[in-house]
């Protein structure tokens, strides 16, 4: 068994695609109607074929409730890898990214927590 798929909420899907692709930098893999919404999923560059993130509507109230609280509490939804923190963090402060933690050593992992303009805090790590 292995993840093929994961999700987080977003509170608008082609804000969140906009984000993603050309901030984050991911390849949009699959953009299809599914009822009101849409399946939106990217993958990695380096990873065209691994696991993708699906861009999932926050229509449903627990959903919402959901991704407001952990907003809230300054949790975040999900980790992405990076290869050099130091540098990622810089270009995406040059884009406009926000950041909630810069670099910060814990252990043998470096992190940071940028907010994705969708209602979600992410963090970046270094290993």
């Amino acid at each position: 068994m292995k993840i093929i798929v994961t999700s987080i909420f977003v509170q608008d899907q082609d804000k969140a695609l906009q984000f993603y692709s050309e901030t984050l930098g991911f390849v949009k893999k699959h953009d299809v109607p599914a009822g009101e919404f849409r399946w939106i999923t990217l993958v990695s560059p380096d990873d065209q074929d691994g696991t993708e993130l699906l861009l999932e509507p926050n229509n449903h109230p627990a959903a919402k409730e959901y991704q407001k609280k952990l907003f809230e509490e300054g949790i975040p939804v999900t980790m992405f890898g990076v290869e050099d923190i130091h540098k990622e963090y810089e270009r995406l402060l040059k884009q406009g990214v926000t950041f909630t933690m810069e670099p910060t050593e814990m252990g043998a992992v470096t992190i940071a927590v940028f907010d994705d303009t969708c209602g979600n805090l992410i963090q970046i790590a270094q290993k």
